[in-house]
Parts: C-alpha cells; structure tokens; sequence
C-alpha cells in the first residue's frame, strides 16, 4: 500500500518540475523572437501551464504538527515483572464486539513473515480497563460511520522475544520491501524499532486503524501497519491533507477514550493510566487463556 502511494507522489513531483521546466524554455524561445510577440505568448504559454500542472498538495497545506508526549523507556531485564495471571484480562469482542479484528501476528503477513510465538488464535486480548476505554472510542466512531478495526492489543513476551530472534538474523529479510524498505535491517534494533521489552505486553496498548462502513473499506491513513520509518509518525507532513484528517480522526477519538498516542506511530495507542505498569505478561494470546482464568 506504501509503495503505490510513495509511486503516486513520487509521480506527481517529477510532473511538477517538468512543467515548470517547460514553461522557461517555452518562454525563452519566444523572448527571442520578439518583445511584444513574447509578452502576449508567455501570457497564453503561463496560462497553459497552470492550467495542465496537477494539484500537487504540499507540506504547507497540512497543518502544524502537534506536539507528542516522549515515549516512555521501557525498564531493564533485571526489574521486569513477568506475571502468567490472566484475570484481569477480557476479549476484545466481548466489550466491543462492533471492532473488526485482524490479528496480524496470527498470520504471516508481518515484518517476520511468520506467524509470531504465542499468537495461538487470531483474537485480541486486552485488560479490562482498556477495553471499557475502546468501547468509549468505538461508540464515539460509530456514529461519525467508522468502526474500530484491531491489528493487535496485548502481546505476549514469548512474542517480543521471537522479534528479538529474528532482528539478530540479518540474513533474513524476506519482508523487507513490504515494511521497512529504506531502512537496513542491522539499524532496526538500535533506532528502537525492535526492543526487548513492549508495552503492548502489559496489556493497555493497541494497534488499530479505521474502517469506512460507507465504502467498506480501511480508511486511507497515508501509511501501511508496522511500517518502520517516518511515514509512521502521527504528524508526518508528506502526506495529503485528507490522509492527515483521517489519522487525526482516529487520534481524538482514541484520546477520548483515555488513550495516550505514540510519536512515531499512528496505529499506536496506550491506556493513560494503565492498570498494570510495571508488568508484562506471559501467557498466550487464546480464548483459554482468559475463559479459564
């Protein structure tokens, strides 16, 4: 999805030079013509141009980028709390059975290219307290035509320890093109895009999107999930302004719902406060795990 759209604009700008550069050699041929000849030809010659150059929507269209809150660093190995109760843990689809879920990390359609470990049922597990705040959100979005549409919520730590596995095999890079082509995949780790620890295994954070009940489809935010790059970040200005609304859509609605953003992702959204701050969890990602518990 990325990739035609950065084609897109890549397209549109090379249009743009190209009649600009055009226009100045139209417009020095006929100066050598003649003064007066040359006034009245680049007149109709500038009005030629204007009018068959596409609409190329510029950063300074967009507005002023807002400001985000510093992501939290997440604490060492030695003070990690790991916890396997579920308890405090629901379906997403018992709270808010209106969200579409697509668990990417059930499949194989993910920066790995596997299904990811501990990913046992393509269902999104969440604390209670946050789901109750999606319910909010949800509502919120339904009436404005949208439903919620889940990429992921709580994450296991078996799950956080595959990426880590897989950010160390430099030689694997079969998703490369897909989610982070401009990037070598040996900087992954040290520019934070991998880490050891996720706040997604607490259990408050979500990944999500919005789907269009109008034309059925995902609503059209600029950038694919799991893209590692600038494209990703909420207030990123080489995208249109429609692109730039519909992630500001989804950002107020989830900050009404008690969620906190994530400066360089616009899928991604914490509970504020979280119920359980200093724990991640183990167990994985399946019904059992929250029917019997």
């Amino acid at each position: 999805m990325w990739l035609a759209y950065k084609q897109v604009s890549e397209k549109g700008v090379l249009m743009s030079d190209i009649s600009r550069r055009s226009f100045l050699t139209l417009a020095g041929g006929t100066i050598a013509t003649g003064i007066l000849g040359a006034c009245s030809r680049d007149k109709q010659v500038a009005q030629a141009a204007q009018e068959d150059t596409p609409k190329i929507e510029t950063p300074e269209e967009l507005p002023v980028p807002m400001e985000e809150p510093d992501p939290e660093p997440e604490p060492e190995p030695e003070s990690l709390a790991l916890e396997e109760d579920s308890s405090g843990f629901v379906l997403l689809a018992d709270v808010v059975p209106d969200a579409i879920q697509e668990i990417r990390y059930y499949t194989t359609f993910n920066f790995v290219g596997d299904r990811i470990d501990g990913y046992e049922q393509p269902v999104a597990l969440i604390t209670r307290e946050a789901a109750e705040g999606l319910r909010v959100t949800s509502d919120i979005l339904l009436e404005k035509g949208y439903r919620l549409k889940i990429f992921d919520a709580y994450r296991p730590q078996m799950a956080v320890d595959h990426f880590v596995r897989w950010s160390e095999d430099l030689e694997d890079t079969r998703m490369q093109q897909y989610f982070y082509p401009e990037l070598d995949k040996s900087v992954l780790f040290d520019l934070g895009y991998i880490d050891r620890r996720s706040g997604h295994t607490r259990g408050s954070t979500v990944d999500l999107t919005l789907f269009d009940m109008n034309t059925e489809r995902e609503v059209d935010m600029g950038g694919t999930f799991d893209y590692f790059g600038e494209l990703s970040h909420p207030d990123y200005t080489g995208i249109t302004v429609d692109q730039y609304a519909n992630r500001m859509i989804l950002r107020e609605a989830m900050i009404a719902g008690g969620f906190t953003p994530l400066p360089t992702e616009w899928w991604h959204f914490r509970l504020d406060p979280e119920p359980y701050p200093d724990t991640y969890f183990t167990f994985p990602v399946s019904i059992d795990s929250v029917r019997t518990s």
